[in-house]
């Protein structure tokens, strides 16, 4: 397989994971604006899972730019990476449709977590296959951000149970960490 059929097969399930969680929102059947307040956290989820999945989209992109070929494992850490981003609609909705109670919420953040683990066996499985000097090890290094998100995830989850408006605060908070533009992948192509 070459890098631009994976790269488009990850693409496809990344925009079905967007358009599944944006059908899960239901149209309020009134034009009065307090209609819609019963559906915000809905919403708010959205807005997060939305944001979560295009970092994963556009990190992915850049992951992918450096490699040069493609063998079964990196396909199989691409999968265990998609398969966890897959939950993103479940997760995201069940914490929306429960206005954020802390059961979703760690779930929310579990499947978060797990996607941070996936991601960086992905990065790991391709750095073991073109090399400790090849592009992508150059650019990530030791990928502080990256574990920085794990731990950040993990404490969520551990505090879900008991303050999950925290957690909510937490998972925003890597958000903007990685909205921030990450420009060790593009200064190293360049």
């Amino acid at each position: 397989m070459t890098k631009n059929r994976l790269e488009a097969f990850s693409d496809g399930v990344l925009a079905i994971i967007v358009t599944i969680m944006v059908l899960e929102m239901k149209v309020p059947h009134s034009p009065e604006w307090d209609a819609v307040e019963p559906i915000l956290p809905v919403f708010l989820s959205y807005i997060l899972s939305f944001i979560f999945a295009i970092i994963y989209w556009n990190n992915h992109h850049h992951v992918i730019h450096t490699i040069k070929h493609v063998n079964g494992k990196i396909m199989w850490a691409n999968a265990h990476l998609l398969f966890w981003l897959s939950l993103l609609p479940f997760v995201s909705g069940w914490m929306g449709e429960n206005h954020f109670a802390s059961k979703p919420v760690m779930l929310y953040g579990i499947v978060a977590l797990m996607s941070g683990v996936a991601y960086y066996i992905l990065e790991m499985t391709i750095i073991k296959s073109h090399g400790p000097n090849s592009l992508l090890a150059r650019a990530v290094g030791q990928d502080k951000k990256g574990v920085v998100s794990v731990v950040l995830y993990s404490i969520a989850v551990g505090i879900a149970l008991y303050y999950p408006l925290i957690s909510c605060f937490i998972y925003v908070s890597v958000a903007i960490m990685w909205l921030i533009p990450d420009k060790r992948i593009e200064n190293t192509v360049e």
